[in-house]
């Protein structure tokens, strides 16, 4: 499973300005508890050692599927019962998903979780630096393509738009670049990566400490 955003099922008003995410999937009832999953999002960096642009790795589901067909996501998926904890379940839904070898992911840690709106994941996000120029060994069942995108590029497409499914249109925030449109929880945790990322020529790619809470 590499996607975990569901878009909300709601009626809209005609005529009505679309929703944001968060509203329109106010109106989902779920049941039951939240489901524990995670995320590997890898970075690689690319150039010479005075001058290198990290990048990060990220997978096009196909379009042939019955849920989340053609969506940019992280390799990763729900826990499983023989995970000791979700780093390995990141891990290991990297390897499965695009073959990448768990032994060349070097863990910087993890963002905050980040839970789904109209499905019950809660999403726990660990960051890894990886050697540059792997060959990827594609999931024939679910992945189409994977995608190296410059960090620069993806922050320079932020963008507020409107997402219509199934039959309901509404705005949230997401990164445009070239053909690519990457939203939803994805998006939400690049979002908190672009917040902790520390890059420089000499130490390379690291996560700054989360800021401290806001106690009054």
């Amino acid at each position: 499973m590499s996607a975990f955003t569901s878009p909300p099922d709601a009626d809209t008003a005609a005529g009505a300005p679309p929703p944001d995410l968060a509203t329109a999937a106010a109106a989902v009832k779920i049941e039951g508890e939240e489901i524990p999953a995670a995320v590997l999002v890898p970075l690689f960096l690319t150039g010479t050692p005075t001058s290198q642009t990290p990048h990060v790795v990220l997978t096009k589901r196909r379009a042939d599927l019955r849920r989340h067909a053609g969506e940019i996501s992280f390799p990763g998926g729900r826990r499983d019962p023989e995970d000791p904890d979700l780093t390995t379940t990141a891990l290991r839904e990297a390897e499965e998903e695009i073959g990448l070898p768990r032994e060349q992911a070097r863990l910087l840690g993890g963002l905050p979780q980040t839970s789904t709106f109209a499905t019950r994941y809660v999403i726990h996000p660990a960051v890894a630096e990886i050697p540059a120029g792997l060959a990827w060994r594609l999931s024939a069942k679910e992945v189409d393509a994977v995608l190296e995108l410059p960090l620069t590029d993806i922050q320079a497409g932020a963008r507020r738009i409107p997402i219509e499914r199934r039959g309901i249109t509404f705005e949230t925030d997401a990164y445009i670049v070239g053909e690519h449109t990457i939203w939803g929880a994805t998006a939400r945790i690049l979002a908190h990566l672009f917040d902790r990322l520390a890059f420089n020529a000499n130490s390379g790619i690291a996560l700054t400490p989360p800021a401290p809470a806001n106690i009054s």
